[in-house]
């Protein structure tokens, strides 16, 4: 793969694996400034094992991520970061949808500028 797609893949991964940190780990104290504006401060307690488990699944796509990164064979490696990108922008579209639009700012057009340079930088 090309390193343009590459470090884009990787800036996903990343993100993810921050989301993971942030809903797993931080969910009471971080995520109380990052979430303030949609959902009550009450809230992050009671959620806690809700956020726990979607923090988890993030860092499945962020692992998907990395290996993709990490296969020798090339069209392996782009099919691999294909699902996984894909897997990030249906995420990030129905997040847009059920939960709030900035998910797709933040979420599904980052994966979907790494997925354009999968297909388009040879």
């Amino acid at each position: 793969m090309h390193l343009l797609t590459q470090i884009l893949i990787a800036v996903v991964a990343l993100e993810h694996l921050y989301i993971l940190w942030l809903e797993m780990f931080a969910w009471e104290t971080r995520g109380k400034k990052v979430f303030k504006g949609s959902l009550k401060p009450e809230l992050f307690g009671p959620t806690k094992t809700l956020a726990a488990n979607q923090g988890l699944y993030n860092g499945f796509l962020a692992a998907g991520l990395i290996w993709s990164l990490l296969i020798g064979e090339v069209d392996c490696a782009k099919n691999v970061a294909l699902f996984f990108l894909s897997c990030v922008i249906v995420a990030g579209v129905y997040g847009a949808f059920t939960a709030s639009r900035r998910i797709f700012f933040v979420q599904a057009v980052p994966a979907l500028l790494a997925l354009l340079a999968l297909w388009l930088i040879k």
